[in-house]
C-alpha cells in the first residue's frame, strides 16, 4: 500500500525539523524566518526557498519573538496571519515597536484575501501581503524586491 500524501509530508517535515538546530549560521547567505503553523506550508516554503536562502521555521509568532530575542536576526520574516497565541499582525506590531527589530521586513501570508485585511496589515507595518495559495516563484520575487529595497545583495 502506498503512503498517503500526508504521511509523505510528515516524513519529509520530520527530516527537515530534525536537522533544524533553531538558530541561523554565520554564513553569508540571506536569512529568512518563516512563521507558519501548517506543516504542509512549512514544507513547501522550506523546500522552495531553502535552495536560495537560509531558512528557520517557528510554528508560532510567540516562538518567533523568543527566537529573535535570543539573537537570531533574519534579513526578512514571512509570517502567516493566523498563528496560534499571537497573530502575524500582532507580531508585526511587536517587532515594529522595538528599535532593534523594526528594520526587519515582514511579508504576511494568509488565506484571507479581503482588501480590508491586506490594507490593515500594510498600514500596521507589514512590508507586503500575499494570499494563499500562492505561486512560490511569486513569493521569491517579492522577497527579492524587498531585499533590493533594503540594500541586500540579491542574485537571480
Amino acid at each position: 500500500m502506498l503512503p498517503t500524501i500526508n504521511t509523505r509530508i510528515s516524513k519529509n517535515f520530520n527530516k527537515i525539523t530534525q536537522s533544524n538546530t533553531m538558530g541561523f549560521s554565520n554564513s553569508g547567505q540571506t536569512k529568512i524566518l518563516i512563521i507558519e503553523d501548517d506543516n504542509y506550508m512549512q514544507l513547501i516554503m522550506k523546500r522552495f526557498l531553502g535552495k536560495s536562502y537560509e531558512i528557520e521555521i517557528c510554528p508560532s509568532a510567540l516562538e518567533a519573538l523568543t527566537f529573535l530575542q535570543n539573537g537570531n536576526i533574519p534579513d526578512l520574516v514571512i509570517s502567516d496571519l493566523n498563528t496560534p497565541n499571537l497573530s502575524g499582525l500582532d507580531f508585526v506590531e511587536q517587532i515594529n515597536s522595538s528599535d532593534f527589530f523594526k528594520s526587519i521586513p515582514v511579508i504576511i501570508v494568509s488565506g484571507e484575501d479581503s482588501s480590508e485585511v491586506r490594507i490593515r496589515c500594510l498600514n500596521r507595518g507589514a512590508d507586503d501581503f500575499i494570499v494563499k495559495p500562492f505561486n512560490p516563484a511569486e513569493l521569491e520575487a517579492r522577497i527579492r524586491a524587498i531585499l533590493r529595497r533594503i540594500g541586500k545583495q540579491v542574485t537571480v
